[in-house]
């Protein structure tokens, strides 16, 4: 059955609020589990002392063994990973608005989330923008303070970088949703237990309850397909509850719209899920 209009773009949610978040899994990475990645955690760099890092807990370190490759299509944003000391990649760019795309239509063909694009450009309507309005593309970057090895999600960016290896010459990027303010995604460092194409979706009691008292039904499981909040491609954390996936409601991406998981756009998760 499909589901209710409200729910459509809900992902895969965390563990109930009242019993808390479980501790990330602490898998063996040489163990028998193919897709088992070891992980790190670290804070975002701030440039300031580490006394003020504790006001921003904000960055998730989520390491891979270089089981995730990417295609010979570059979706993501790539750039040569620069050098020891700097932190900076990418350039700002302008772009011409044409009166037949509104501003999510911008953010997705150049890879960048909802949010940051009408940060970087407020003057502009999202939906009607003029035709021959100079939008800015914010594809200028600064690394969060990292290892530069696997995934590093820093979520006040609501942005995923992606390390191939250590001591790797490139670095993509892409842009994420996270959980709302009532479902945060939480400040740990995690592995990916598994890789999933054509996920189900298999919504908690506490996302239950939640639709309920919105007057609305969820089915136990919503099966693969165009109504899978979950898109076609999840990667499942060590942390219970927590995955990265694609979405059936692209244009959210870069919004803090999720029950916790990281939502990523259809074609930048296949390149990432390889």
């Amino acid at each position: 059955s499909r589901l209710p209009a409200c729910w459509r773009d809900h992902d895969s949610a965390v563990p109930d609020r009242a019993n808390g978040h479980a501790e990330p899994g602490l898998l063996n990475p040489f163990g028998k589990l193919a897709d088992t990645y070891p992980t790190a955690c670290c804070m975002a760099r701030l440039g300031v002392g580490s006394e003020q890092m504790h006001f921003y807990p904000t960055l998730v370190v989520l390491s891979l063994l270089g089981l995730i490759c990417h295609s010979g299509m570059s979706l993501a944003a790539r750039f040569a990973a620069p050098e020891d000391g700097n932190d900076l990649i990418g350039e700002l760019r302008q772009v011409t608005a044409d009166r037949e795309l509104t501003l999510l239509d911008i953010a997705r063909e150049h890879d960048v989330g909802q949010d940051e694009l009408q940060i970087a450009n407020p003057t502009l309507d999202r939906w009607l923008p003029a035709n021959g309005d100079q939008v800015l593309i914010p594809s200028q970057h600064v690394l969060p303070d990292a290892k530069r090895r696997g995934l590093v999600l820093n979520l006040p960016e609501m942005r995923l970088y992606h390390f191939p290896a250590t001591g790797a010459t490139v670095v993509d990027t892409y842009p994420t949703s996270i959980g709302r303010m009532d479902w945060k995604t939480p400040l740990v460092g995690t592995r990916i237990i598994r890789k999933q194409a054509k996920p189900s979706w298999v919504p908690p009691e506490s996302v239950h309850q939640e639709a309920a008292a919105a007057g609305e039904t969820l089915p136990k499981v919503v099966p693969p397909g165009p109504d899978n909040p979950l898109g076609d491609y999840a990667l499942r954390l060590g942390l219970p509850g927590y995955l990265i996936h694609g979405t059936n409601r692209p244009y959210g991406v870069g919004m803090r719209v999720t029950h916790g998981c990281v939502r990523m756009l259809p074609e930048d998760i296949e390149q990432l899920f390889g």
